[in-house]
């Protein structure tokens, strides 16, 4: 069977039409063939005065005709059920009917915005074929890897839901690395909490003007955020509440570190002109035979004026420096690949590699297993995660070839 199912208009606009019958019965049921599976309040979410009318991720329209500009929301009754709609009464005799997923753009059949069914639901499914879902994944499995005549003659389907999710989380590391990404401006306090699914950072940076990323720095050595912040008595000992547990009051190293002047930390070596750093020495070290030389051996983590992060690990907050006060950023970091259902994705090009993760970690665990198969699908495995890692690093030759030629080229300051 062919492995695209939507057709063009389903990809890319987001809709579906059908054609209500000539009796005008009641009842009639239409089934989307989205590859997105329709997203109903319940109830009365037909309603747009329902609460759970803004949780659909889809609008029905109808027409007489079918020509543009003909088109009007269908605000009537009907329920949803397995992508299936079943209208409640009786649409009209030969009615034209579109099922709209909820776009940017708001679709061609509304023409309010009222009635426009504005959203991002189709858009998430753009690029959609370059993965196979964690599901099919298990299917596909227990068809081709378990049965009479395999190695694995058998296995229970929740063994094998098991083995690939922790998979999943195990290639989110440090294989398939799927990165997301937040947009967010940094408040007055300088702190931001961290994304509900995040297991790490990449990289944090700040946007200038011309939306240009300038990397902020780990304040690894600089400050620290202190776990506990302990009040004590004036011979140093700490206090205690009414039930013994030790009072803590507010850390004055955060404040401090929040108060602090970052030209101070950097030795003013650096000042913020237009959105770009610019050196501010005493005297331009190129004046003078006195002058060269004087940047050597500075410390990088201080000769930078992009400002610094950190992670306060107990309240589960990224904190900043001062000069970063009000500036747009963007946090990169990872997830394990579990958190939500668009997460459950795989790509096609890791696909063996799951395979052969399962069907080792399947054996690895059954008991009076050969240690020689065993052994074998160890090596299977490695082998298939190193060509997805390859895969995966989406290297270009024409990438590498422009990188070797800017080798023999001065790097300029």
């Amino acid at each position: 069977m062919a492995l695209i199912t939507e057709t063009n208009q389903q990809y890319y606009q987001g809709a579906e039409g059908f054609r209500g019958d000539a009796g005008n019965t009641t009842g009639q049921a239409f089934t989307t063939t989205f590859n997105t599976d329709l997203v109903f309040g319940g109830g009365t979410a037909w309603d747009p005065a329902d609460e759970n009318y803004a949780l659909n991720n889809f609008k029905i329209y109808t027409s007489s005709t079918g020509m543009a500009g003909s088109w009007t929301e269908y605000t009537s009754a009907y329920s949803v059920a397995s992508n299936t709609i079943t209208i409640t009464g009786s649409p009209g005799a030969n009615i034209y009917i579109a099922v709209q997923l909820k776009i940017l753009d708001g679709g061609k059949y509304g023409n309010t915005a009222q009635t426009q069914a504005i959203g991002d639901t189709v858009e998430e499914n753009y690029g959609s074929y370059q993965y196979v879902k964690l599901s099919d994944i298990i299917d596909n499995y227990m068809v081709g890897y378990v049965g009479d005549g395999k190695i694995i003659q058998n296995a229970k389907k929740s063994d094998v839901l098991f083995f690939a999710k922790r998979s999943l989380q195990e290639f989110s590391y440090d294989t398939l690395k799927s990165i997301k990404s937040q947009e967010l401006t940094i408040p007055e306090n300088l702190q931001l909490v961290i994304p509900q699914d995040y297991v790490n950072y990449v990289a944090l940076s700040w946007i200038d003007r011309y939306g240009v990323k300038r990397p902020i720095y780990p304040n690894n050595n600089l400050t620290i955020n202190p776990y506990t912040k302990l009040l004590q008595d004036d011979k140093g000992v700490p206090t205690q509440d009414n039930f013994g547990a030790d009072l803590e009051g507010t850390s004055l190293t955060v404040e401090r570190w929040r108060e602090a002047d970052d030209r101070i930390i950097n030795n003013k070596a650096f000042v913020e002109l237009d959105d770009f750093a610019y050196n501010l020495y005493e005297n331009d070290w190129g004046s003078g035979p006195w002058n060269w030389g004087r940047i050597y051996g500075l410390d990088p983590q201080l000769s930078q004026a992009n400002g610094w992060f950190g992670i306060n690990e107990r309240d589960g907050l990224f904190t900043f420096s001062s000069n970063l006060r009000d500036k747009l950023i963007v946090l990169e970091y990872i997830s394990d690949g579990l958190a939500y259902d668009l997460d459950t994705r795989v790509p096609k090009l890791a696909e063996e590699a799951m395979y052969m993760s399962i069907s080792y970690n399947l054996l690895a665990n059954r008991a009076n297993t050969s240690e020689g198969i065993i052994a074998r699908f160890k090596k299977d495995r490695r082998a298939a995660l190193r060509n997805a890692k390859i895969r995966l690093s989406n290297i270009k030759l024409e990438e590498i070839v422009q990188v070797m030629r800017g080798k023999s080229k001065w790097i300029k300051h």
